[in-house]
């Protein structure tokens, strides 16, 4: 029999009481749980699970240009160094992460199967891949080794990993978090980028910024589903107090269903949009199960017709019945309309505190200007450091035949320093930096390249002290870096706010509101019923450079609103039309929107740059990421006017204008393109008109529109080759021409010229064209060809993006066969990208 242990003879026995014990135990798991796993930090917004996988990819070297890596990989990376916890945990955490329907702006991008609206599981790690998404690796990572954060032993203190990440926009609130602490739970609803940027901005300009101005500016959450909310009451309350509960509703609209032979046309609710976090699979059984059991009536039939284009969700009702009715049962009855609710809780020096909507951004931008100050003095460090290094070559340099004779008399390379510092004064890292010297430094083409540097350093070094010594200055190199992820990674907001009002409203409150996907006839012609809203009247649209459209109620005269645009925006094209008549959006994805110009806002004194015009289409379209090519209310003259689509590739068609009339909301395509390709240029035509394209290699064409030269095409289409594009090359316009009208062609090196239409000789479509502009430079090409009216002006846009206007007259009338004369002096590694025409 093994002899038993005697565990208390040796060593002191405390005696503690079960209740004391157990408190100090709880406590301390407690506040395990609270900071070490469920809740977010409120600088970064991550939670340590999440900072740890991004921190592992990071150094796995997962950026986004790199190839996509197994997700096994990261998960045992993250287990081994940083967390070791079940690798199931870790995995849903990365999972999350990668899904655009849980997270408003990915941090991951994922290759293969990681779950679905409909709660389907994802594929195991061993078949998934993934890497860092563009937004997570430079809004969070891109300043991770410059000494902005501090860090911390892991685990095993093996490694060391951040307490940190050096977030530069506030994921706290873009992305959102849920998670349940003990005793307490935060669940942080995600926002819209640009809205958040505007606000911090604003915050910036005046920390004593009134709630309703940033109220205004950051509206309320935007969920990466969509749907709606309903009333502002319970957002108001999460902003000011940190807690409120958020009513939210899916997008329903009402469609008629094309009878099935022997029966008559029924009403249908179609559903096109869920609140955040619905699973659509256990939504739709659960409405089956309810009208099973007879608590929902009036349905016929339900069923699932979404696919990649979108979410799609028919609801046949019974003949008879009160659509109105049976959507507010949903509403009521289903998870169609559910609460949100909000806790802005998170962790703010290591201590769980629930916030306000200001003090989040407060936080944030504490946070976002020490970290600043630490990048710019590890810079400013390491910029002073080689400045000195520098400094001792080139006193080395300027003295070198003393050098020579130090070296050659010294016996060894101790002395050498020894003598090199006292007789030059010199650093003892100078003097190592000397000794090290290769011979080649001596070249007049080295020195000249350390002179050089010696000026950059210094003035690199005085650019960081002035960041560091002044705040002022430091805080607008905050709101330019904020500037520039809004330009890069903003986008439109996918859930729309209704006021209370329209509570009860149901589907009327959807009108015009939809997802493209599957649709009937029946709902087509539903939708293309004319519109019996308020009077018609007359109406100037405005349409900027930058997207924006403004509707100037003044019955046709010219606007008295002050322009209100930035300077590097512009008008470049002005509609004087009705409110009862449609604007059609063409799309480089060679799709046609129709927008009814009384759905756009009149422009107020208060808001002049009016609103986005991409922002007034489908949802489908907002999430495609096309650009706006065109916008125009179709002209009179249906039957004798055609138009002309030109692509970046350089096929071309000619599309008759009736097939724009009786659009529906979700558009149609009218251009058929290849996958690398897309619509660059449309233009009204009459047969017999002449087009004159150009490349961007300086080449030009022009021919005749007729039905030899260029057929009228169907929609289906793809049109024809409308010009022998050589390597490397794209259009960059189109034109139609008069007998007396002038052209003018600007090149990316600003290098610019007038000529006369009649040069170019007439030839037929699909030839290679006529060079109508000699480059200076080699690496020059034509940045674009528009018509050179007297009088007016043309814009040039840089790619940095500088504006700037020239008057038409300034530019010289040159042949043919000439360069062009320089008109702007670009910055370096400033090119000009596109010519418009400024409309006055």
């Amino acid at each position: 029999m093994a002899k038993q242990l005697n565990l208390l003879s040796t060593g002191q026995v405390i005696t503690t009481a079960l209740h004391t014990e157990m408190q100090r135990s709880y406590l301390e798991y407690a506040m395990s749980v609270i900071v070490g796993r469920a809740l977010p930090d409120v600088r970064d917004g991550l939670k340590p699970v999440h900072r740890r996988i991004l921190y592992a990819m990071h150094e796995l070297g997962l950026t986004p240009d790199r190839p996509y890596r197994k997700c096994a990989r990261v998960v045992g990376d993250v287990l081994g160094k940083y967390h070791p916890h079940g690798d199931q945990s870790v995995y849903d955490a990365l999972v999350r992460l990668v899904q655009e329907f849980s997270s408003r702006y990915p941090l991951l991008a994922g290759h293969g199967n990681f779950g679905s609206v409909d709660n389907d599981p994802p594929a195991a790690m061993r078949y998934t891949e993934t890497r860092l998404s563009p937004i997570s690796y430079e809004g969070m990572l891109a300043e991770i080794g410059e000494e902005t954060v501090e860090f911390i032993g892991n685990f095993d203190n093996s490694q060391e990993e951040p307490t940190v990440l050096p977030a530069q926009l506030p994921f706290l609130l873009l992305n959102g978090c849920a998670g349940i602490a003990v005793g307490m739970a935060t669940n942080i609803p995600p926002h819209n980028l640009g809205e958040v940027v505007d606000g911090l901005i604003a915050l910036i300009d005046n920390p004593d910024l009134a709630d309703e101005k940033l109220f205004e500016l950051i509206p309320g959450p935007d969920f990466p589903t969509g749907g709606e909310i309903v009333g502002n009451s319970g957002i108001r309350e999460a902003y000011i107090t940190g807690k409120g509960g958020i009513v939210l509703r899916g997008v329903a609209k009402l469609e008629e269903i094309a009878p099935v032979r022997g029966s008559k046309r029924r009403t249908a609710i179609i559903i096109t949009e869920l609140p955040y976090q619905v699973n659509k699979a256990g939504w739709i059984e659960k409405v089956a199960e309810l009208v099973n059991q007879g608590r929902l009536l009036g349905i016929s039939d339900l069923r699932d017709e979404s696919d990649r284009e979108g979410m799609r969700v028919v609801i046949e009702l019974k003949r008879d019945t009160n659509p109105q009715e049976v959507l507010q049962h949903l509403y009521h009855q289903t998870a169609l309309q559910s609460n949100f609710g909000a806790i802005l809780l998170g962790l703010v020096d290591g201590q769980p505190r629930q916030l306000s909507l200001r003090q989040i951004l407060q936080e944030f931008l504490n946070f976002r200007e020490d970290t600043l100050n630490r990048r710019y003095s590890y810079e400013l460090g390491k910029a002073e450091s080689r400045l000195q290094l520098v400094e001792g070559l080139l006193k080395a340099l300027s003295n070198l035949d003393e050098v020579i004779a130090i070296l050659r008399q010294a016996p060894d390379g101790t002395t050498a320093k020894i003598n090199l510092c006292s007789r030059l004064d010199l650093s003892e890292v100078q003097g190592d930096a000397i000794l090290a010297m290769p011979l080649r430094r001596l070249t007049s083409l080295e020195q000249q390249n350390l002179q050089q540097e010696f000026e950059q350093l210094s003035e690199q070094i005085e650019v960081l002290r002035r960041l560091l010594n002044d705040r002022r200055e430091l805080l607008k190199a905050l709101k330019k870096d904020l500037r520039s992820l809004k330009r890069k990674y903003s986008d439109p907001r996918r859930t729309k706010i209704i006021g209370e009002e329209q509570r009860g409203r149901g589907v009327e409150g959807q009108k015009g509101k939809g997802v493209e996907g599957h649709r009937s006839r029946g709902a087509e012609e539903q939708e293309d019923k004319p519109k019996t809203s308020e009077p018609s009247e007359e109406a100037l649209l405005e349409f900027t450079q930058r997207g924006y459209v403004r509707r100037i109620q003044q019955s046709g005269k010219k606007s008295k609103i002050e322009n209100g645009l930035p300077d590097n925006d512009f008008i470049i094209q002005s509609e004087l039309t009705d409110t009862d008549k449609d604007l059609l959006i063409l799309t480089s994805g060679g799709k046609v929107y129709p927008v009814n110009v009384g759905d756009i806002p009149p422009t107020t004194g208060r808001s002049p740059r009016g609103k986005p015009l991409i922002t007034m289409l489908s949802n489908t379209a907002q999430g495609s990421q096309e650009a706006v090519v065109s916008r125009f209310v179709l002209p009179k003259q249906l039957q004798t006017t055609q138009m002309i689509l030109l692509t970046k590739q350089g096929r071309i068609k000619r599309l008759s204008l009736e097939e724009f009339s009786n659009l529906t909301r979700r558009g149609i395509t009218i251009l058929k393109l290849k996958d690398d390709d897309e619509l660059s240029f449309t233009q009204f035509i009459t047969t017999g008109e002449h087009l004159i394209l150009a490349s961007s290699g300086g080449r030009v064409l022009r021919f005749a529109v007729n039905d030899e030269q260029l057929p009228v095409m169907g929609r289906a289409a793809m049109g024809l080759q409308a010009f022998r594009l050589l390597r490397n090359q794209q259009m960059v316009g189109c034109v139609t021409v008069a007998k007396d009208d002038h052209l003018l062609l600007v090149t990316q090196e600003g290098y610019a010229k007038r000529m006369a239409a009649t040069q170019l000789r007439a030839a037929n479509r699909g030839d290679l064209g006529t060079q109508a502009l000699k480059f200076t430079n080699k690496t020059d090409n034509l940045a674009g060809m528009v018509m050179a009216i007297a009088s007016s002006e043309v814009a040039l846009v840089t790619n940095k993006e500088r504006v700037v206007r020239i008057p038409v007259e300034t530019v010289p009338i040159l042949s043919k066969d000439s360069k062009g004369e320089s008109i702007l002096q670009l910055n370096r590694d400033e090119k000009i990208i596109s010519v418009v025409e400024v409309r006055s």
